[in-house]
């Protein structure tokens, strides 16, 4: 009897120890988590730094001009492949070159994506640059027919501490910055 008391006092004075470790493994767990969100202080940008971000989507021109079919090649074709014209679904590649300040900040060419080289191309940059007045310039060569750069764009811009200058681009309006 005695002993079955003794054994009852344990095991609830077991549990009671049990709860209270377990309360204090959670407030520690708690805390460091507190800690970490807050301490040590994580800045992405310095106080007199802006991004720059390019991002666009664009397909280049077609890579070789339609080719009128002559009636002996059209009657050679099965009926249903009889197109008056060829054209060739490749696309030119992308060429883009972004200086600030005179500088290179980013160049890339980029070829047509997909199974054909038919499909558009995704441009996206990002960079850290320092806050104030500077020079823009972005060129876009997006056809193989023509020579130089199809698309060019020059602007002096104030950014802002912080700011996120966003350049993007529109076929028929050019390149956009907002």
């Amino acid at each position: 009897m005695l002993r079955a008391k003794i054994r009852q006092m344990l095991s609830l004075n077991n549990k009671v120890i049990r709860y209270i470790l377990q309360a204090i493994n959670y407030s520690l767990f708690m805390a460091l988590i507190w800690y970490f969100s807050t301490s040590p202080v994580y800045r992405q940008l310095a106080d007199d730094e802006a991004i720059l971000t390019i991002s666009f989507a664009h397909a280049g021109e077609i890579k070789e001009p339609c080719v009128k079919r002559t009636q002996k090649e059209l009657m050679a074709l099965p009926p249903n492949m009889r197109a008056p014209m060829n054209c060739s679904r490749e696309r030119s590649p992308i060429v883009i070159e972004m200086m600030f300040d005179g500088e290179p900040l980013y160049s890339e060419t980029a070829e047509a994506p997909g199974l054909y080289n038919d499909s558009g191309v995704d441009i996206y940059h990002s960079v850290k640059v320092s806050a104030g007045k500077h020079h823009l310039a972005i060129r876009m060569d997006d056809s193989v027919l023509k020579e130089g750069f199809t698309h060019v764009f020059e602007q002096d811009v104030d950014i802002k501490p912080a700011q996120i200058l966003l350049v993007g681009f529109n076929p028929s309006k050019g390149f956009i910055v907002r």
